[in-house]
C-alpha cells in the first residue's frame, strides 16, 4: 500500500509512474475485458517485473506454447517498461499490469485468471498473491532464482516472508549459494538449474537477423555498440568517441526520452539518431542502393561515402527506439555495457553471446556472469574515463587479446544454457498442464 501511495505521488511528475497508475485503473474490468473464456484450458499465468525478466523468462513461455499449444496463457508485469513494449506479445493470450499487492486484490486477480499454474521469474515475491495461490493450492515456479544473504527472507524479521516461500512449489535457482541459503531457511525443494537468460541469448544469436542500415552505417570500420547506457556512462565515452572518428561508436540509451536523447547528442557532435538513418537509408534503397552482405551482418559493398551516415562525417549513431540493442551487439568489435557506475550492470549476455569482449562500470560484483566473465579473459571492467579509453585502445590493437576474449565470450555463454529444459521436463513429469 505504501509502495502504490508512492506511486502515486510520484506520478504527478515522472511519466514512467504516470503509466503505472493509468494502467491500474479500473484493473478489474480490463482484466475482464483481456482475458477470454478458455473453458477445458489449463490456464498459466507468467508473472515478470519488468523488459529485462520477461526476457529471462521468454524461453520458458515459449516452450510452453510449443509443448502445450492448446494452453491459455496470461502474462503479467509489475512495470510500464515491460508492459508497453510487449502488450502485444503474440506467444501469449493475454497481457496485463498485475494489480497492487493487496489481499482482496490478490484474491479478486485470481478469481478472474484463474491460473492452473503460476511462474514467476527471478525475484518477484508478493506477499497476499503467494499467500491467496497457497490456500487455493495453486502450483508456482520461481525461474531463475537468485538469493543474497543480506535479503528479508534471511533476517531475523523476516519469519512471514520465509513462511510464504513454502507457498512456491519449486524454486529453479542459478546457483549453488542460492539453494543454500534455502536450506538454511527449511526449504528444501529447489533444483539448482541454471540461468534461462543463457537459453534466451543463445536464441537470439540463432535466429538473428542482419539490420541493413546499421550494417550500412558500420561499414569497414571498427565498431564499439554501447548498450543499456545512464548519463554517467555516456559522460565517460565523450572523450574517445569524439576524438577517434576512425572507431564507429553506436550508442542505445537505457531510457530513449527526448530530453535524454537530446543530452547524448551534446555529448556526441558528430552524431546521428537512428530514425534519421532510416529515412536516409530508405530514400537511398529507393534508388537501388548496395544490399547488405547476409553471411557477415555487414556490407558488401560499402563505399566511405556510405559508411559514414547521413550526415557526411557522422561515427556516433544514436539508438532512438527499444528493441534493437541484442541484434546491435553483432555489429561491434567491442561491447559496453551500462548500469556500472549506478545501482548495477545491465545484461551483458546479449553481448557475450556474440562473441565480443565485454567493458562495463565497477558496480558488478552481484552479478555471477560478470565475475566469471572477467576471470577468464572476456570482461574488463572499468571506473573511469581514463581507463575506459586505456582498455579500448588495447583492445583495438591486439588482434589476439580482443580474439581471445571473444572467443572465451561465446564459450561461457554456451557452456551455461540448459535451464529451460530443466523447467519443462518438470512441468511434464508433475503432469502440471496435464488434464
Amino acid at each position: 500500500m505504501f509502495y502504490a501511495a508512492a506511486i502515486k505521488l510520484a506520478s504527478l511528475w515522472n511519466p514512467k509512474a504516470r503509466l503505472w497508475v493509468s494502467g491500474r485503473k479500473n484493473w478489474r474490468l480490463r482484466c475482464q475485458q483481456t482475458i477470454a473464456p478458455a473453458a477445458g484450458k489449463k490456464r498459466v499465468w507468467i508473472h515478470c517485473a519488468s523488459l529485462g525478466e520477461f526476457e529471462q523468462g521468454r524461453p520458458v513461455l515459449e516452450e510452453i506454447r510449443q509443448c502445450h499449444p492448446d494452453a491459455y496463457i496470461v502474462l503479467s508485469f509489475f512495470s510500464p517498461s515491460g508492459y508497453e513494449i510487449r502488450k502485444h506479445y503474440e506467444q501469449a493470450d493475454a497481457v496485463i499490469y498485475l494489480p497492487s499487492d493487496t489481499p482482496r486484490n490478490a484474491s479478486d486477480y485470481l478469481d478472474i485468471i484463474q491460473p492452473d499454474l503460476a511462474v514467476f521469474i527471478k525475484y518477484e515475491y508478493w506477499l497476499n498473491y503467494l499467500e491467496e495461490m497457497g490456500r487455493r493450492k495453486i502450483p508456482v515456479l520461481m525461474v531463475s532464482a537468485i538469493f543474497r544473504p543480506d535479503q528479508v527472507f534471511f533476517r531475523w524479521y523476516g519469519q512471514r516472508w520465509r513462511k510464504v516461500l513454502h507457498n512456491i512449489s519449486m524454486f529453479f535457482v542459478q546457483n549453488e549459494a542460492s539453494g543454500k541459503l534455502l536450506k538454511e531457511a527449511g526449504i528444501d525443494h529447489f533444483t539448482v538449474s541454471g540461468d534461462t537468460r543463457f537459453d534466451r541469448v543463445v536464441a537470439v544469436r540463432e535466429t538473428f537477423s542482419a539490420i541493413e542500415p546499421v550494417a550500412q552505417f558500420c561499414g569497414s570500420s571498427r565498431v564499439v555498440v554501447a548498450g543499456s547506457t545512464w548519463s554517467e556512462d555516456e559522460e565517460i565515452w565523450d572523450y574517445y568517441a569524439n576524438t577517434n572518428p576512425e572507431t564507429k561508436f553506436i550508442i542505445a540509451p537505457h531510457e530513449v526520452y527526448e530530453r535524454h536523447l537530446k543530452s547524448i547528442e551534446k555529448l556526441f557532435k558528430k552524431s546521428t539518431r537512428y530514425s534519421e538513418l532510416i529515412k536516409t537509408w530508405t530514400s537511398m534503397d529507393a534508388h537501388g542502393t548496395n544490399k547488405d552482405d547476409q553471411g557477415t551482418g555487414r556490407s558488401a559493398h560499402t563505399t566511405d561515402k556510405d559508411a559514414r551516415g547521413p550526415n557526411g562525417d557522422t561515427h556516433v549513431l544514436i539508438i532512438d527506439n527499444i528493441g534493437l540493442l541484442s541484434r546491435l551487439y553483432h555489429y561491434a568489435d567491442i561491447c559496453y555495457v551500462g548500469g556500472g557506475f549506478g545501482g548495477g550492470i545491465h545484461n551483458i549476455l546479449e553481448a557475450a553471446v556474440h562473441g565480443k569482449p565485454v567493458i562495463f562500470g565497477p558496480e558488478h560484483a552481484k552479478f555471477r556472469e560478470a565475475v566469471d566473465l572477467i576471470e577468464a579473459g572476456a570482461a574488463f571492467t572499468v571506473s573511469s574515463a581514463i581507463e575506459l579509453e586505456e582498455t579500448v585502445t588495447m583492445l583495438i590493437h591486439d588482434d589476439a587479446l580482443r580474439k581471445q576474449a571473444s572467443e572465451r565470450s561465446l564459450a561461457y555463454v554456451l557452456g551455461k544454457s540448459g535451464a529451460t529444459k530443466n523447467v519443462l521436463d518438470f512441468i511434464q513429469e508433475k503432469r502440471l498442464l496435464t488434464s
